[in-house]
């Protein structure tokens, strides 16, 4: 087993690589599996949870001077989404592989979940039987899992008889929607960039770091933001290692310590 984040934490503070900080996680697990952390008819408001709940709920037992995001995966998408849509909330985020160029890292999957869907008589019907299998780490699941998890973040619609959501495809045919399409890359952090240039300049400290194995292909996504922040002359901190997209939590002992100097200023 690898060291937990408490361990990490307490590792990192005792040796003096950062100093004290307070760390909240917090469980966002949905029906659809991860989150994106952002409002949704479909899964909830996530974004109003995390700044009008979980923010309130922590200053009011602690003394908080500056707040920072940061996560991996879905988290890391999280955090630099939040990061540009929010920065009088945050003043720091670290991405670390996070979703990113959705054109590479969601579209492969869409044949698998078309197929997966024909089989269980729609997505509301596969997730259900996903949901009563002992074992939801056969290899083959997570592709129709995210398939879904994604279209209830980026394209709910609560007038959709499918799950309160949208696809990017029609569920019969395949038949491209690009105008479903165009409100997921509305989502995408890649095209995001030039829309909240601005609260990015504000941020103390932007960091983004990505393996180059990464097996979702997320390190496309990475250097496409990396060029577009340099483009905008966005000071950040961005970072490649020779690693895949699993177990990478070792790479918390970059981000965090960067993320305490820049919130203890």
């Amino acid at each position: 087993m690898g060291e937990d984040l408490k361990s990490k934490l307490d590792r990192l503070i005792r040796t003096g690589k950062m100093g004290p900080m307070i760390v909240p996680m917090v469980d966002c697990f949905t029906k659809v599996g991860g989150n994106q952390y952002i409002n949704s008819t479909a899964t909830g408001r996530y974004d109003d949870y995390l700044r009008k709940e979980i923010v309130p709920f922590v200053e009011s037992r602690y003394p908080v001077s500056r707040r920072g995001i940061w996560g991996k995966s879905s988290g890391g998408y999280g955090s630099i989404v939040q990061g540009m849509l929010h920065p009088d909330t945050w003043s720091a985020l670290a991405d670390h592989s996070g979703d990113a160029l959705f054109e590479y890292c969601y579209i492969m999957d869409f044949p698998k979940a078309l197929a997966a869907f024909r089989e269980h008589g729609g997505p509301a019907g596969w997730l259900r039987w996903f949901w009563r299998q002992s074992n939801r780490r056969v290899e083959g699941l997570y592709p129709i899992l995210n398939t879904i998890g994604m279209a209830a973040h980026y394209s709910p619609n609560p007038r959709s008889p499918t799950m309160g959501i949208d696809f990017p495809f029609d569920l019969e045919t395949g038949e491209w929607r690009p105008e479903v399409w165009a409100r997921w890359r509305r989502w995408d952090p890649v095209n995001m960039v030039a829309r909240y240039a601005p609260s990015l300049r504000r941020m103390r400290l932007v960091y983004i770091d990505c393996g180059t194995k990464d097996q979702y292909n997320l390190i496309w996504g990475a250097r496409v933001i990396h060029q577009r922040l340099l483009e905008r002359r966005i000071k950040h901190v961005y970072e490649e290692f020779d690693d895949t997209h699993s177990f990478i939590t070792y790479r918390y002992d970059v981000s965090l310590p960067r993320m305490y100097r820049a919130l203890r200023g």
